[in-house]
């Protein structure tokens, strides 16, 4: 769930004292509750439930990631968002429409299904749903809508070095935003690499494979201008 705060020792405190069971509970805890744990003072309890609090806006993917379903990553998990608008679609989706979807094999698909059919994480997903947390996915892209695609979309991306303003993830999300991919590693599929300073052996292997090389400004003024393909 990426909650700033939540280290495994707090969490195993918190499950050692019958606080928390599922994740869930982590939204129903009181500052009160988390300053009688042991090194747990005011600052660090209000802390924490600062973090709890952040981490309901944060986006689907996150969300289904971090309920732990077997085989579902993060990687996976951004791809499953990007063909459901929001949980209730995904709860709705069966095996052949998550086996279409880029990545998603049998195997993945079975694993979600057959969490998501368990009464017993229908009713969690309720409980956080209850709490205030994101069931929607801001990665979602419409089918239905060539027009609306971003001529971007389908393509992938590789990142080198540190760039200017934006950070690694920063980056990361706005490409993945308009329904292209970042992977690790540049190879004869990458159609871009976007270098910072201090870019490695992946600049250099790109500009082998005769593969574009963006510059952070280029970056953006490609994203708005919708041009590329």
């Amino acid at each position: 769930m990426d909650i700033e705060g939540g280290g495994s020792v707090l969490i195993e405190q918190l499950v050692a004292r019958g606080l928390v069971l599922d994740v869930a509970d982590l939204y129903r805890l009181t500052q009160v509750e988390l300053e009688s744990l042991e090194r747990m003072g005011e600052k660090s309890a209000r802390n924490f439930l600062a973090g709890l609090e952040k981490s309901k806006s944060q986006d689907l993917w996150r969300l289904l990631f971090g309920l732990g379903i077997l085989h579902v990553g993060a990687g996976v998990a951004k791809t499953i968002c990007r063909h459901v608008r929001d949980m209730q679609a995904l709860m709705s989706c069966g095996l052949p429409e998550l086996v279409s979807m880029p990545e998603v094999g049998g195997v993945i698909a079975e694993s979600v299904v057959s969490w998501l059919e368990d009464t017993r994480n229908r009713q969690l997903i309720h409980r956080l749903e209850s709490a205030g947390l994101t069931m929607c996915s801001s990665l979602f892209i419409e089918a239905d809508t060539p027009s609306d695609r971003h001529p971007l979309a389908g393509t992938t991306w590789v990142l080198t070095g540190t760039l200017p303003t934006l950070t690694r993830q920063q980056a990361c999300e706005r490409i993945e935003s308009i329904g292209a991919k970042v992977v690790g590693s540049v190879s004869q599929k990458t159609n871009y690499v976007l270098a910072g300073e201090a870019a490695g052996s992946k600049l250099t292997k790109a500009q082998d494979l005769g593969i574009e090389v963006l510059d952070e400004a280029a970056f953006l003024a490609l994203l708005a201008s919708k041009v590329g393909l």
